[in-house]
């Protein structure tokens, strides 16, 4: 009798750890699809000024990702690309590409609480982490993830509630290698574009002290999903060529 509780608490267990990864996969190709084109405004707010900027987004699976500023007019053509990993940016008023270390991919995007590593989606949540069923709230599933020992990410932690019925995040809580919450992203506004959702707002908000009141929001303005992307945004040649 030991035996066969012990045998259906080990199929249980292993029950819910496939249901865990089939929400995480699904979660990721709902949001990545075959390829992704996105056009976007970000919101700064800190203490002393809001300032707004606006982008678009070329992704291709899970290793290639351009990305293009449009606003404001100083930044005008600044380019990034990720590639298998690798960041590059490319700066028209100085003419070069720079390679981002992966050192940086923690490091703020263009002052904004969006980290490198979130602006060229280099992290893999199938492949880079483990991941568990933490609480069942409906369809509103919270799960724990933890990185893989092979995986080079900047999270130790993320704590994710996602909405089942979608499979798009409702919220998401990051944590440091040493277990301490760095910041919330909040998710809002599901629209379905094509066969895909999208929550087409998202806030930011840091939880350093010295941060206090900073938030960024994300408004998702046009989203096509799986309409075959040129290869030729995935070079660094691009980089300069694009950026006009």
């Amino acid at each position: 009798m030991k035996k066969m509780i012990l045998f259906l608490s080990f199929i249980a267990s292993f029950l819910i750890a496939d249901e865990a990864q089939t929400i995480i996969s699904k979660l990721e190709d709902n949001l990545r699809g075959k390829d992704i084109y996105a056009k976007m405004q970000i919101i700064v707010k800190t203490k002393r000024h809001t300032r707004t900027m606006m982008i678009e987004s070329w992704g291709k699976g899970k290793k290639k990702n351009f990305t293009k500023i449009l606003a404001p007019s100083r930044d005008m053509g600044i380019t990034f690309l990720n590639l298998d990993k690798q960041m590059w940016q490319y700066v028209p008023k100085i003419e070069r590409i720079i390679k981002i270390p992966a050192s940086m991919m923690l490091q703020s995007w263009m002052g904004t609480d969006i980290t490198n590593d979130d602006m060229v989606k280099q992290s893999s949540l199938v492949d880079d982490y483990q991941v568990s069923i933490l609480k069942k709230e409906g369809p509103i599933v919270t799960l724990k993830l933890i990185p893989k020992k092979e995986a080079a990410v900047v999270w130790g932690k993320i704590i994710s509630r996602v909405d089942t019925r979608y499979y798009v995040e409702v919220e998401d809580h990051f944590y440091d290698d040493d277990g301490v919450e760095v910041r919330v992203m909040k998710y809002s506004d599901i629209k379905k574009f094509g066969t895909h959702y999208v929550t087409t707002t998202m806030r930011i908000i840091p939880l350093d002290p010295d941060k206090q009141g900073n938030e960024t929001m994300i408004k998702m303005l046009d989203v096509t999903f799986d309409q075959g992307i040129s290869e030729a945004y995935f070079s660094k040649s691009a980089l300069k060529r694009f950026s006009r």
